[in-house]
Parts: structure tokens; C-alpha cells; sequence
């Protein structure tokens, strides 16, 4: 496994696969032919079907300049590698080919070329959840501990940055008021539904706060605004809005706080190895269902629980998303994608309390249901899983 530092990104939104890669895969080629005048980037499968939602040609062109770009849409090829595919071409004034380049956009920013190995460094030597969970008992260690025994040094230092970013991008998503980009007129809730829950009964202030925190996240992210990849775009208001929620609500120290974020960070780690964070791979069970999983985790951590408590909250996070489509409205990260975000971040902290009722005991383990994600993520029809073509965004209808 690799380093947190992969799985959680700072960057801007819509998406980190739709934006945040494909604009690094923009600066790479740039950098490589920095004085060509006219550059062609042919998107395809789920980048083609989505790209214009996600502002996919805006972040290559952008990354491309002065250069002039022409984008083609290919979203009826998928290359073999992943389905987030783009070719780009480089050409001279006489339109004549200077050089090209395909990469693939893997999820939650990770960006892969075409015949160049992976230069990064792999820094956990564990397989999956199960031998992590083996080595914290025979050591006598909290799953944290891993964290800053085999990550980078300054790992806890880079954690602190992303807890901050964390909760700017909360704070700045609830001052925030108006109508997202985008074509759907969709009205950020995120201040609404804070200013409301602060006058809710007791019985459901949980509910309005946890949901205020996960739209101001979520909201700044449609908006095109700085957020944290947790694991990705599309899910980067869960694991944020549960650290807030836990930290108004019991006393907790910055230095549990990030020994909660570097648990979620093991979860989304295992996922990552064995399994798949992309909504074009697997449907959004890879994105809000593995937030879930990362939220319940580090909830979980925070309450107290064991080892094998805080695997079984894990479990139960994303085994209850099983399944979960990707079919964004108009192809933007808003409808359902903003909702999905308060919805998990809720349930995350019921898994949470679920695994601390227990004694941690349970039939299915965390790495069999994501064996079971990723092989639903496989027979799940490609119209469910990032296109726009089926679900939700085939027959909602906007006006």
C-alpha cells in the first residue's frame, strides 16, 4: 500500500478524477512540449460521457495554454486499462505531430501513463485489513500506530494540513449562499440547514449538523472550490463533517483527531489496494460507500473502540452501500451526489455506535465485502457507473 499522502489530495473540485488528474495530466504533457501551438486531447468512456459536467476541457485547456486545444469526445470507446482514458497530441504549426501521450485517471486523483511504471513508493507492507489487524495484536498496537510506522516521517505533520483543509472547506461552504454551476440551478442548502439545526430538538440536532457540515463540503466542491479528496471528490464532505461533528460534540485533542484521520486513512488504503475508489469502475459504492467506511472507522476511533471494533464499523459502512450507482444529473456532482454525501456521513456515525455495541465479533470482514464491492462494481452495466446514461440521470427531469 501507499502513502496517505495519495489518498488524501488537497485540490479543486468538481472532481478528482474528472478535474483534478486530468489537469495534472495537462501540466505533464505542457511541460513536455511547452511551445506547441495547438494540442488535441481525445477524452473517452467515462471522462467523454461526464467531462463536460465535471469541467473536464476547462481544467486541460486551462493547463494547456497558450496553446490552442481541440477537445474530442469519445465516450463510446473505453480503453483497456480504465475507463477514464485521454489521449493527448502535440503538433506544430504546420499541424504536424510533435509527440502524444495516454493516461488514465485511476480515482480520487491518482493519475497512470501508458507504458511508464508507477514510480511510487509502496510503504505498507500489509495486503489487506485482515494482516494490518494481525499486526496490531501481535504488537499491542491501535490501527493509527501503523500510520506513523511505516508512512513518511513528517506523515502526521501532512495529516494536520489536511484536517485543516478539512474544516476551511466546511467553514467556507457554510458562509456560503446562492445557486451551484452548472446548468441545474441547484441551491446550496449547507447554511440553511446549519442556521436551522441550531433550534432542532436534541433528538434530531445530530442529524442537521452532521448534514450542514456535509453539504458546506460537498457544495464547495460542485462550486469548483479547494477541498480534500476522502477518498475522492465526489465524497469529500463524509469523513470532514463526522471529525466536526465528533469534535463539537466530546472532548477530543487535535492529536485524536488525527489519529482518527490516519485510521480512515488505512481503511481507504485497503480499498484502494484490493478494490477501487472510481465511480467510473465501480460505482459511487467506490466513492460514498468507502467515504462511509473511512467515516465509520475513524468514528469508531474516536469512541473508544477496538481494533476489530473499528474494522467492523468499517464493515458496515460500506456494506450497506453495496451496490450504490453512479448516475449524476446533467453529469455534475451535485443530484444525487451532495445529498449521498449527508447521508453517509449520518450513517457512518450509527455504524460507528452499532460496532461499539458489539464485541467486535462479526460473520462478514471488512475485506470480504470489498472483494464483493469490486466484483459488483464488475457485472454493475457500464451505463450505471459514471456515464450519465442510466439511474437518476436518465429520468430525472429538469426544467
Amino acid at each position: 500500500m501507499k502513502s496517505l499522502k495519495e489518498l488524501f489530495r488537497i485540490g479543486h473540485g468538481p472532481s478528482s478524477s474528472h478535474t483534478m488528474a486530468p489537469a495534472e495530466a495537462a501540466e505533464i504533457f505542457k511541460k513536455r512540449f511547452p511551445d506547441a501551438p495547438f494540442y488535441e486531447v481525445t477524452l473517452y468512456g467515462s471522462l467523454a460521457a461526464t467531462g463536460k459536467g465535471h469541467f473536464t476541457d476547462q481544467a486541460i485547456i486551462k493547463h494547456l495554454a497558450p496553446g490552442t486545444t481541440e477537445i474530442v469526445w469519445n465516450p463510446d470507446t473505453v480503453l483497456p486499462f480504465h475507463p477514464n482514458g485521454m489521449l493527448f497530441k502535440a503538433f506544430d504549426k504546420e499541424h504536424r505531430e510533435l509527440g502524444k501521450a495516454v493516461f488514465y485517471s485511476t480515482g480520487g486523483g491518482a493519475l497512470s501513463e501508458e507504458g511508464v511504471k508507477d514510480q511510487s513508493e509502496e510503504r505498507y507492507p500489509f495486503k489487506n485489513m485482515q494482516e494490518i489487524i494481525s499486526y496490531c495484536r501481535e504488537e499491542g498496537i491501535p490501527l493509527w500506530e501503523v500510520v506513523r510506522r511505516f508512512d513518511h516521517e513528517d506523515i502526521m505533520e501532512y495529516l494536520e494540513k489536511i484536517a485543516i483543509q478539512m474544516e476551511q472547506s466546511i467553514e467556507t461552504g457554510l458562509m456560503a449562499d446562492g445557486v451551484l454551476p452548472g446548468g441545474l440551478r441547484l441551491a446550496r442548502k449547507a447554511r440553511n440547514v446549519y442556521l436551522k439545526s441550531r433550534s432542532l430538538r436534541q433528538d434530531i440536532l445530530r442529524t442537521g449538523m452532521i448534514s450542514a457540515y456535509s453539504y458546506a463540503v460537498a457544495e464547495e466542491n460542485a462550486s469548483l472550490g479547494i477541498v480534500v479528496t476522502a477518498p475522492t471528490c465526489g465524497s469529500c464532505g463524509v469523513v470532514p463533517s463526522v471529525l466536526r461533528y465528533c469534535r463539537e460534540t466530546r472532548p477530543l485533542s487535535r492529536r485524536e483527531e488525527l489519529h482518527a484521520l490516519a485510521t480512515a486513512g488505512l481503511v481507504g488504503n485497503v480499498v484502494k489496494q484490493n478494490g477501487s475508489i472510481s465511480g467510473a469502475e465501480v460505482g459511487c459504492q467506490g466513492e460514498i460507500g468507502v467515504a462511509c467506511a473511512m467515516a465509520s472507522a475513524a468514528a469508531a476511533a474516536i469512541f473508544g473502540g477496538t481494533v476489530p471494533q473499528i474494522e467492523y464499523a468499517a464493515e458496515i459502512g460500506l456494506e450497506h452501500f453495496l451496490g450504490l450507482t453512479c448516475d449524476p444529473v446533467m453529469g455534475l456532482v451535485q443530484i444525487p451526489c451532495i445529498e449521498r454525501n449527508a447521508i453517509a456521513a449520518n450513517r457512518a456515525v450509527v455504524s460507528a455506535e452499532m460496532a461499539l455495541l458489539s464485541d467486535g465479533v462479526h460473520f462478514i470482514s471488512f475485506d470480504t465485502v470489498v472483494q464483493t464491492m469490486l466484483q459488483t462494481g464488475k457485472d454493475m452495466p457500464s451505463l450505471y457507473r459514471e456515464t450519465s446514461e442510466g439511474g437518476l440521470s436518465r429520468f430525472a427531469k429538469i426544467k
